[in-house]
């Protein structure tokens, strides 16, 4: 029971990565809060559990305060927050992303980084302490082409961990960033650009030293270690969980 009596927000919980996160959290004792746009689903995943839910989207600081409020309210504090949701276009040239396409990638992938903070941030000093992780990719250290305008985003988030930690070290609270390879999510044939087929994966799969996409549950457990007081003197590292793609 690693994170027993911790308060946790989730943002992106309703599938993929995020999921995982919901229930290994709960696993380990944490009273979970999941917010989602698909509030359906992350109902239904919160359920596994007796965990909490609330339909939002990330992109909007009202949906944020109502999520913050949430998890608030159900476990008396807001002890982690795991910044998970996120989104890409579709791989293809740089200079065929739309306008729309790119606004959306920063609205998500960034800018709701900014209004959680903004959001979460004085609770935390309140308290004295928090946790957050920020979920960047190996896209922003590594880049595949075609993906230009999303690597960027994923850039922006590394880096961003880095110089929320130092800000926010002398008020106790420690950001830190995970960064998955590509793994088997819903994002996968927009990551590949191609069709989700045995041999389109081998394509990438043979980038990955260790033989694999990452899953669900390796990114989980990455986030469990980082959230635990196991890490307590641990703030700012982009911790890269991908096989050794980055190497």
């Amino acid at each position: 029971m690693r994170l027993k009596g911790k308060s946790a927000l989730i943002t992106g919980g309703a599938s993929g990565f995020g999921a995982a996160i919901a229930r290994t959290f709960a696993a380990q004792g944490a009273c979970v809060t999941i917010m989602d746009l698909n509030g359906a689903g992350a109902a239904q995943v919160a359920a596994d559990f007796d965990g909490f839910s609330i339909q939002g989207d990330v992109t909007k600081s009202s949906d944020i305060n109502d999520a913050v409020s949430c998890a608030h309210k159900n476990g008396g504090a807001v002890d982690i927050v795991v910044n998970n949701a996120g989104w890409t276009h579709h791989n293809k040239p740089m200079l065929d992303v739309t306008e729309e396409e790119y606004d959306r990638l920063y609205d998500i992938n960034v800018r709701s980084i900014f209004h959680m903070s903004r959001a979460v941030v004085p609770i935390m000093r309140t308290q004295g302490a928090g946790v957050i992780l920020n979920i960047g990719s190996t896209a922003g250290i590594r880049p595949r082409p075609g993906l230009t305008w999303y690597n960027s985003t994923k850039g922006a988030v590394n880096l961003l961990s880095k110089s929320m930690a130092v800000e926010l070290a002398p008020d106790g609270i420690r950001v830190n960033c995970i960064a998955p390879v590509i793994g088997a999510t819903a994002l996968l044939e927009s990551f590949m650009g191609l069709p989700d087929t045995p041999e389109n994966r081998e394509k990438f799969i043979a980038t990955i030293p260790m033989g694999r996409m990452s899953e669900p549950q390796d990114i989980a457990n990455a986030c469990l270690y980082l959230a635990s007081d196991e890490a307590e003197f641990i703030t700012g590292i982009v911790l890269e969980v991908d096989g050794g793609r980055t190497i």
